[in-house]
């Protein structure tokens, strides 16, 4: 076998890895999806029936969430070995990133009439804090491939989502597109980070154990995150 044909098959059995995890995936997202719109919150967004004191208790309960992510990301990095440095790269590259997006949603909140010591004290509800726990637990594991399904449900989560709740939200409560920054900008920039994200799966596939995990990750992050979501109760 020729070396061109050693690499043709390498890349064969990536390019199949890669789709085969991207469907499993999709699959988890979808259930995921379902959990969302099944909550409470969601619901009155949805349904027309959001007020203000809910857009206040969203943005108060995923503080802590959103900046805790560059924070997960780093630690994930730092567990990296040297065999995949590129990935630890694209790791940190993406908390540097993301390590302010926390002080857009501040602002949000405050330009919608809240008041900043509010966001800044407010305790994590039940689902924020498991999520938070499984998240830098899993970080904290010799190379934690799996996270890599965790950022697909929350990128995911920010490209599928986050312009189409900012939108509802905006048309709902009559406010300028200055107090839905976060949602909006997440909308926007996310679906390039999934792009990325196919690119960091290409660096620890095929590798069958490593696709399970992932796919694992993806499940639990989502449970978890649609349980943070439940929880939130102006």
């Amino acid at each position: 076998m020729s070396v061109a044909q050693a690499s043709a098959r390498i890349d064969t059995a990536q390019n199949t890895a890669v789709a085969d995890v991207m469907r499993k995936l999709a699959v988890a997202w979808t259930e995921f999806e379902g959990r969302l719109e099944a909550t409470p919150l969601i619901r009155k967004l949805t349904r027309g029936r959001f007020e203000l004191s809910d857009y206040h208790a969203f943005l108060i309960n995923l503080r802590q969430q959103v900046k805790d992510g560059s924070l997960w990301m780093s630690r994930a990095a730092s567990s990296i070995d040297e065999e995949h440095l590129e990935l630890r790269s694209a790791l940190m590259q993406h908390a540097v990133t993301e390590h302010r997006d926390f002080r857009m949603l501040e602002v949000d909140f405050v330009t919608s009439g809240g008041a900043l010591t509010t966001i800044e004290t407010a305790k994590k509800n039940i689902g924020s804090e498991a999520l938070s726990s499984w998240m830098f637990h899993q970080a904290s594991q010799p190379n934690p491939f799996g996270l890599l399904g965790a950022m697909f449900i929350i990128e995911g989560l920010g490209s599928i989502k986050a312009a189409e709740w900012g939108h509802l939200a905006q048309r709902r409560l009559g406010l300028p597109k200055e107090a839905f920054k976060f949602l909006l900008y997440h909308g926007e920039n996310d679906a390039e980070h999934m792009k990325e994200f196919e690119e960091m799966l290409r660096l620890v596939l095929p590798d069958d154990a490593v696709a399970e995990r992932i796919v694992t990750c993806a499940r639990v992050t989502a449970r978890l995150y649609a349980l943070q979501i439940e929880e939130i109760a102006a």
